[in-house]
Order: structure tokens, then C-alpha cells, then sequence
């Protein structure tokens, strides 16, 4: 359970240094990164906020590496999920109703459902590998927002900037207290951990999905079809990314627009080897990823760092998970002379 944790620490370390050597202060950095957006108020809203999609969409994920399955097409699930519970909403603008919310979350579920299928299907059906096939499909995903957005879906009072109309009052989630910005898309998020333990921990599905990656030639003796298992991991899948899509647009963006999303399918990747492939972990993952990303925003403004600084220590970041593992599972000898 230590490895994330010198993981982290490592990490911190290695970008410590790469901040000094851009002439910046390493505590002034740590300062910034990750004690002012735990200490805030207002900022740890905003990180729970950011955890929140990065929570949903990591949960899914773990049931396809703990399967060995290789979803890295999250992002184009997410955005999918995304278009098509805004779609839900943007149809019934200027409607009112208690159904047009709930309509929106099953719209995005079935929308990143059934954009994970098709790689599952590929996989299963014709034997192409999924890594290749998912991640493909963020493109196509990415595209068709730029399209919508700018075309048929486009404000025709927006100045002609790529975004679509405003979602009314019923179609977006509401704070949890009054004044805040933190919604109820938190309590989705802490529902997914808390179905996903039950799931690994208490049910023959979640040892069959285990077993799938651990020993697959045994899973097979023992009767778990692969291809079912397959199937029933990518739809899992693809149905939270979407569902965070929704989440994302209904809750903080309020609008379709391009790029809502950010790049959280791919980050939400290194929250869920972060959490060590766990529902818990993945849960405490989200909350210390989307400090680094509210702290990286802090950074830019108070001590002139670029951005992408972030991103290459969520790089690192991962790295040294892997490097960890790896650590883990072998043994370092040192022999002296033979082969």
C-alpha cells in the first residue's frame, strides 16, 4: 500500500527539482501545488469538483485492467457521454420538468455504453486490439463535438463562437448548499465507489473480472467465458465515462462547447494505476490529481509556470507507479561475474 505514496513522494521530489532548475523556489512550488488548494475553502471545492468526473471515469476503468483489458479510449467515451446528454438538453430547451435531468444522465450512460462497445466488439469479434481501436475513437469523438457545436447545435445568439445554447435551470445539476459550487454529481461519484467495492469484493462478477486478468487460463478452466467478460467490462465502462461526460456538462460547463472536457479520460488513466486499481484508492487518486490540476492553475498565475509543467509531472507521476510496481512484483540481485 506504500508504493503510491513513495510513488507521490518520488514524484514530488524529481519535480522539485526540474522547478529549481527553472529558477523557481521547490517550496514555494509545493506551497502553491498542494497546500493552498487543501487549505482554501473555495479551492477545495473546486477539487472536489475536479474529482468528481475523474472519480466516475476511473472506476470504470478499473473493471477493464483488472480484466487486462485495455480501454485508453475513455476521453472519447466521456466526450460522447457528454453530447449526448447535452443533446437531451439543448432538445428541450426552454421546457421545464422534473425528467429532463434524469433524462440527460441515462442519455450519457447509454451514449458511452455503446461507443465502448465498439472496440469491445472489434476485439472479440475480429481479434483487433482494443488499445488501438479505443483510442482512435477519441478522435472521431472530438470531431463530431467540433462539428456539432459549430454547425446544427451552434447559439445562434452566441456571436458565433462554437458553443450551443445555454441549458436551462432543468438541466443542470444543482449545488449541494446554497452559494456553492460543488453539486450532486459528488454523491454519483461516491455511489460508483461504493457499487464497485461491493462488486470486487462481494460478487462472483467481480472475481470473475479478476481472475480474467490475473490467470486467464484459469478463469476459462473455471468457466468464465473471455468475450462476455470482455463485453460486460467495456459497456461498464464506457457507461461511467459517459456518465461523467454528463456530469461535466450539466454540472460546471452548462453548455457544449469544445474541448469541456479537458483531457480528464486520459488523466483519469493515472488515477486508477495511482489507486493501485482499488475503488478506495481510485476515490483518493481523483482528490490528490485534481489538487495538482487547481494548484497547477494557482502556479501559472503566482509563480509564471507553464501548464504542461502539470502534465508532465502527472507523467512522472505515473512513471514512478509503474516503476513501483514493477519493484513490487521483482527482485533486484546484483551478482557478481557468470551470465
Amino acid at each position: 500500500m506504500l508504493t503510491p505514496v513513495l510513488a507521490l513522494v518520488v514524484a514530488v521530489l524529481i519535480g522539485g527539482l526540474i522547478v529549481a532548475l527553472m529558477g523557481k523556489s521547490p517550496l514555494t512550488a509545493f506551497r502553491v501545488f498542494i497546500l493552498d488548494p487543501l487549505t482554501d475553502p473555495w479551492a477545495m471545492q473546486e477539487v472536489l469538483l475536479k474529482a468528481t468526473p475523474l472519480t466516475l471515469i476511473a472506476i470504470g476503468l478499473l473493471f477493464c485492467f483488472r480484466a487486462s483489458r485495455w480501454n485508453i479510449g475513455a476521453e472519447g467515451q466521456f466526450l460522447l457521454g457528454g453530447i449526448c446528454g447535452g443533446g437531451v438538453a439543448i432538445l428541450a430547451h426552454g421546457m421545464t420538468g422534473f425528467w429532463i435531468l434524469p433524462a440527460m444522465l441515462i442519455a450519457g450512460a447509454l451514449g458511452g455504453l455503446a461507443y465502448a462497445a465498439i472496440p469491445a466488439v472489434l476485439r472479440t469479434r475480429f481479434g483487433i486490439s482494443e488499445i488501438l481501436t479505443s483510442l482512435m475513437l477519441v478522435y472521431v469523438a472530438d470531431l463530431l463535438l467540433d462539428y456539432l457545436v459549430r454547425g446544427p447545435w451552434r447559439d445562434p445568439k452566441g456571436f458565433n463562437f462554437p458553443q450551443s445554447v445555454a441549458f436551462s435551470d432543468s438541466a443542470v445539476l444543482q449545488p449541494l448548499f446554497e452559494g456553492g459550487r460543488l453539486h450532486a454529481g459528488l454523491l454519483l461519484a461516491l455511489a460508483a465507489v461504493l457499487v464497485a467495492f461491493v462488486l470486487f469484493r462481494r460478487t462472483l462478477f467481480g472475481f470473475a473480472v479478476s481472475a480474467s486478468g490475473d490467470a486467464p487460463r484459469a478463469a476459462n478452466f473455471a468457466g468464465f467465458n473471455e468475450s462476455r467478460i470482455t463485453v460486460l467490462v467495456f459497456l461498464i465502462s464506457g457507461a461511467l465515462a459517459g456518465l461523467a461526460g454528463v456530469v461535466e456538462v450539466s454540472g460546471q460547463v452548462g453548455q457544449l462547447r469544445p474541448g469541456f472536457g479537458q483531457g480528464l479520460g486520459f488523466t483519469a488513466i493515472i488515477v486508477a494505476f495511482l489507486g493501485r486499481l482499488t475503488p478506495a484508492g481510485a476515490g483518493l487518486s481523483a482528490i490528490v490529481i485534481a489538487v495538482l490540476l487547481i494548484g497547477a492553475e494557482s502556479a501559472q498565475v503566482t509563480l509564471k509556470l507553464p501548464f504542461d509543467l502539470t502534465r508532465f509531472f502527472m507523467g512522472l507521476l505515473l512513471l514512478c507507479v509503474l516503476v513501483g510496481e514493477s519493484l513490487n512484483r521483482y527482485r533486484l540481485e546484483i551478482r557478481k561475474g557468470g551470465a
